[in-house]
């Protein structure tokens, strides 16, 4: 980025994935805008840990699955900071069950935030980029979007979908100066794995190679990494911290 210190928008800020990202790219010297869907608490805390740290962090709330408040989000983000120059996808929702019993309603709900969110603002963001021939998208996808999960059919088949999208678009964008890279994790702790009881744990980190679940630092470090110059030539790629649980 041009800019020595460049605006990044992490969607999601509130999880604990999206609080790693939001606080990894601030200590590399970007100024981080934190949204957030419905826990401002979580988010707001990022934001003042940003600050205390000598960051500069905004606050922003969305529903991404709504264009108008996301176009509303990227406004006020460009009216604090300038135009967002790094885009980090990360919001989105899970969903465990059989395929026969997920409701048109859920699955819907599930592609509008997942998938319809990343286009919103990815669309919300592309008339900028395109104009300073800069940026840099990262969405956050799963290896379930790679391979498939049972149980977990609508949540990969979205998380395909973002894989897709990124790798259309890496060849759509590249000649405006712009790279597209996704970050499909594995299983990490946070949140949306607390349904996992120990024993299942257990039997993840017993399958991962490397014997560990991972943590949201290690989503954070990719990501960082993909926003740096050091990745300058890197777009259109599938990167996924998962400890060997899937080799592809």
């Amino acid at each position: 980025m041009s800019n020595s210190q460049p605006v990044a928008l992490v969607t999601g800020g509130s999880g604990g994935i999206g609080q790693a990202i939001a606080l990894r790219l601030s200590q590399a010297g970007c100024r981080v805008i934190v949204h957030y869907c419905q826990n401002k608490k979580a988010a707001a805390n990022v934001c003042a840990q940003i600050q205390a740290g000598g960051g500069q962090a905004l606050l922003l709330q969305a529903d991404v699955s709504q264009p108008e408040q996301v176009a509303a989000m990227f406004a006020a983000a460009e009216a604090a900071f300038g135009p967002v120059e790094i885009l980090v996808n990360n919001a989105g929702l899970s969903h465990f069950g059989l395929i026969t019993d997920i409701s048109p309603a859920e699955w819907r709900q599930l592609f509008a935030v997942n998938v319809d969110g990343a286009f919103h603002c990815i669309q919300a963001a592309l008339p900028n980029m395109v104009h300073n021939k800069q940026g840099c998208i990262i969405n956050i996808a799963s290896i379930w979007g790679l391979v498939g999960g049972s149980c977990e059919a609508a949540y990969s088949a979205s998380k395909g979908a973002l894989i897709a999208l990124s790798k259309a678009l890496a060849k759509e964008l590249g000649p405006s100066g712009i790279r597209v890279n996704c970050v499909a994790p594995g299983v990490i702790e946070t949140a949306m794995n607390g349904r996992l009881n120990p024993a299942e744990i257990a039997a993840l980190r017993e399958e991962t190679p490397l014997g560990c679940i991972g943590q949201p630092q290690d989503v954070a470090e990719a990501v960082a990494w993909l926003a740096s110059e050091e990745a300058r030539f890197i777009t259109g790629q599938v990167l996924s911290p998962n400890g060997g649980f899937t080799i592809y």
